[in-house]
């Protein structure tokens, strides 16, 4: 159980800027931390869990309208009902706002190597086993 790992993958669209410059809230990586601790309860415990909360949060780096990102989600430690979970966002290809072959601004690379942009420790609890 120990050690189980997650990996969600997901084009970060223009409708979830925020900011100026094309910049997401930092809550949009953590919804993906969360589905991404549901994940890891239903393959671990054959049920959906319960996000109870994070015990560290770090931004350290950006995420744009246009990236696509990285969500990985490790299990750490098991107890009888709770689970911490480590979690890390990384953005793994960038949009470059340059002219493509014709096109206007949609051009993007593979980031190598990729840029950490959010790292967490957040607990998840599941029902008792019967």
């Amino acid at each position: 159980m120990i050690g189980t790992t997650v990996v969600h993958r997901r084009y970060v669209p223009y409708a979830h800027a925020h900011y100026a410059g094309n910049l997401v809230d930092g809550a949009y990586s953590l919804a993906l931390f969360g589905d991404a601790a549901t994940e890891v309860c239903i393959r671990t415990d054959g049920d959906e869990g319960l996000f109870a909360g994070y015990s560290a949060v770090t931004f350290h780096a950006p995420v744009h309208a246009g990236d696509v990102v990285e969500v990985t989600a490790v299990l750490t430690r098991a107890g009888t009902r709770s689970r911490t979970v480590a979690f890390t966002c990384h953005v793994v290809c960038r949009g470059t706002g340059q002219g493509s072959q014709g096109s206007q601004g949609s051009a993007a690379a593979v980031l190598d190597p990729p840029i950490l942009a959010v790292s967490a420790t957040g607990t998840v609890v599941v029902p008792p086993r019967p």
